[in-house]
């Protein structure tokens, strides 16, 4: 029978329902859904043979795929099918290609003669001279090649007389050789590589490094073990031939959607002796064997919005361990501002400038005007040789109140209370309890000012031991009070640009005008743990420039910018002014510092921000802050920091990163102390990458040590690098 084009209900029934084909090579483990069609200039069926036949131009629809051939036969009985000629089976994203296809569609198995496979998820080619399916997600292919590489002529590639592949599994190679531009460059007898779009056990792609002083080889190979749907678990082993063997492990756990966590541990035998003293006065003489440590365990609970729990406890065997391990660590790895990720959520930046580690467990009740959480911490002194005297909270617990109207009246109320323990192996250590409410009166004068007296009563008692039996403790209170007043006012004009983006421009003037009295309250029986609170009685004056633009785009949208703002700052001491100076050697200076306070950002690519503080009775400055940020929308970017603190720091840091051309990315970075004209950090690096592979090299010359790294990426494969 002839037809033009004929869709054939009765066959795609058979071909689909009956049989539950998938079409062998569609990858997908799902059975197609939807609407079947079959299309050809020619069908034909043999009733004796029980064997249908598409021929010209056939095309077999489904639902995210299709089939294309130059003929299509169908065996009914056998429940073989053939396709020849130009065959093409894309299902979803993945695509099959070549000149003739066998499958049986019972058993899911067939052969695909001169074919290419491409697996969307990892961006995977495979081809072969026969392509054989074995299982359902198992193939083995003769002269055979594998990339990641788009084109005809990759810019790398595998090839081998046989390899085996299972689809979120492994893939194997024999007799192969690795090519670059289809040029061989290393013959390989056998080889492991990934074929993974879900998880999978296995090993990772190692790291390599190499450290003048510190480590030597430094050698990381990491095994990944998904242990059930809900947790896994990597492995590390990391080789340093100057310290020896580091063991760790991180598991990773699930328990619903608002119940997970992880835990990381690690172990090291260092073999590394080591003499030294610290800028801290700090000193150590090891010997081989020394026995380093960490361990990490961050978990969360929410029980219903508004109420969880979390813990962050983090512990290390030493004083110097993020000071020997500052190139690379765990915690640096999974470092995340703002901990917003479920597992990189590691709260501190674990390099060698950590002064102290904290661990923490809180539970937290939020209400919409009122907060409670109970808190333990303890800390380790990484500047002490001892962390016996040093303070833990064992508990704290914070009862807050945000500023709202007292019973629907113009008063408002605001709440700040504490109840500690603090515990300490030496010194003072025992209860404090402190509750600070605060009421005020907001009051206004049209769009023309804002009053605001307020008035704070504080309530403190302690009870304290000491370690020393003989000093002994005390029991006491302090009562007192705060009292004082804001005025405010803004003032603004608006100025017309009218130009092709900036249509105008608001300058706004708020001053402001703030008065603090706090009584003088006699504190010398508190004990040290708790703080004292200063006399003051003080005027602090302060004037913020604010420029907002009104923006337009080329549809005609608005959109609003804050492009500058500026505020000054200065405080006078009444206090200080009223003192009487007969028989002092000390001047008044009820004047303070004026502070500055400034941030620019005139458009997408540009933002300078800082603050500075200038004594007005020495004519000096005593700090100076300023980050400036430069980048362009190809990536290109100059990153510098200038921070001064008189007596005490001047730092410079630069970063830059230029991109030379789309696949070339250069690097540097310069950390310097200017005080001491000591070059802290100098890093050189190199990114090439193409879109199918990537090399990244960097040299670092630190204060401590020299390093250096080379990264090859074979994207969709990972990385290896020394």
């Amino acid at each position: 029978m002839k037809t033009q084009k004929v869709i054939l209900f009765v066959m795609v029934v058979l071909f689909f329902a009956y049989f539950r084909v998938d079409f062998l090579f569609a990858f997908d483990r799902e059975l197609p859904k939807g609407p079947v069609n079959i299309e050809a200039g020619r069908i034909t069926y043999d009733s004796n043979l029980d064997i249908y036949e598409a021929e010209d131009n056939v095309v077999i629809t489904f639902e995210e795929g299709y089939l294309k051939a130059d003929t299509v036969t169908l065996n009914k009985t056998t429940k073989d099918a053939w396709a020849e000629g130009h065959v093409e089976i894309k299902s979803r994203k993945d695509l099959l290609e070549g000149e003739k296809a066998y499958f049986n569609i019972e058993t899911k198995t067939g052969r695909l003669i001169d074919g290419k496979l491409f697996f969307y998820k990892n961006h995977f080619y495979l081809s072969g001279k026969e392509i054989e399916k074995k299982g359902e997600a198992t193939y083995y292919l003769k002269n055979a090649t594998a990339t990641t590489c788009d084109g005809t002529r990759p810019d790398w590639r595998f090839t081998g007389k046989e390899v085996n592949v299972t689809i979120n599994g492994y893939g194997t190679l024999k007799h192969g050789t690795f090519q670059v531009r289809n040029f061989p460059v290393i013959y390989m007898p056998y080889l492991i590589f990934p074929v993974k779009t879900t998880r999978q056990a296995g090993f990772l792609f190692p790291r390599i490094a190499y450290s003048r002083d510190k480590h030597g080889w430094d050698i990381g190979v990491p095994f990944f073990w998904p242990i059930s749907d809900n947790t896994d678990a990597t492995l590390y082993q990391r080789y340093m031939d100057k310290r020896g063997l580091q063991e760790g492990v991180e598991f990773r756990y699930c328990t619903g959607e608002n119940s997970f966590g992880t835990f990381y541990g690690d172990y090291l035998n260092d073999t590394k002796d080591i003499t030294e003293t610290e800028d801290d006065g700090l000193s150590r003489n090891w010997k081989e064997n020394h026995k380093r440590w960490s361990y990490y365990l961050n978990h969360e609970t929410i029980f219903s919005p508004g109420f969880y729990i979390r813990t962050d406890i983090n512990k290390v065997s030493d004083n110097w361990y993020f000071k020997d391990f500052s190139s690379h660590n765990y915690y640096l790895k999974h470092y995340k501002e703002g901990g917003a990720e479920k597992f990189k959520r590691v709260s501190f930046l674990g390099d060698k400038s950590l002064a102290s580690l904290d661990s923490t467990a809180r539970l937290v009740k939020e209400w919409n005007l009122f907060n409670l959480t109970a808190l333990l911490q303890y800390t380790d002194n990484f500047q002490s040789y001892s962390n016996d005297a040093t303070l833990q909270k064992y508990p704290q617990v914070t009862f807050t109140g945000v500023t709202q109207p007292v019973l629907n009246s113009p008063v408002n109320f605001k709440l700040e209370s504490t109840y500690d323990y603090y515990y300490r192996t030496e010194g003072y250590k025992g209860h404090l309890l402190d509750v600070h409410p605060v009421f005020s009166l907001p009051l206004s004068c049209g769009d023309y000012f804002q009053f605001t007296p307020e008035i704070g009563l504080r309530e403190t008692k302690w009870d304290s031991t000491h370690s020393d039996d003989i000093i002994g403790g005390e029991r006491g209170s302090r009562e007192m009070y705060d009292m004082g007043a804001t005025l405010s006012m803004e003032v603004h004009r608006i100025f017309d640009i009218e130009g092709q983006t900036i249509e105008k421009i608001r300058h706004g003037l708020r001053p402001e005008l703030t008065y603090t009295y706090i009584p003088y309250v006699y504190q010398e029986d508190m004990p040290d743990y708790a703080d004292t609170v200063a006399e003051k009685n003080s005027l602090t004056y302060s004037l913020t420039n604010t420029f907002t633009a009104r923006l337009k785009n080329e549809n005609g949208n608005k959109s609003y910018r804050e492009f500058l703002r500026i505020k000054l700052s200065q405080t006078y001491d009444i206090k200080e002014a009223r003192r009487d100076i007969a028989g002092s050697t000390s001047e008044k200076r009820p004047f303070s510092p004026i502070d500055m306070e400034f941030e620019f950002v005139p458009f997408q690519y540009l933002s300078f921000d800082g603050d500075a503080s200038f004594d007005v009775n020495d004519g000096e400055w005593k700090k100076l802050n300023y980050n400036l940020d430069i980048s362009d929308w190809r990536g290109d970017s100059v990153k510098a920091e200038y921070s001064y603190t008189q007596s005490s720091s001047e730092a410079v840091n630069i970063y830059l990163k230029a991109k030379a051309s789309e696949s070339l990315n250069l690097s540097y970075v310069l950390r310097r102390n200017q005080l001491d004209g000591e070059t802290l950090e100098t890093t050189y690096g190199l990114e090439y990458h193409k879109q199918c592979w990537g090399v990244e090299m960097t040299y670092s010359d630190t204060s401590d040590d020299k390093a250096y790294m080379v990264v090859f990426s074979l994207y969709g494969l990972g990385k290896a690098g020394m």
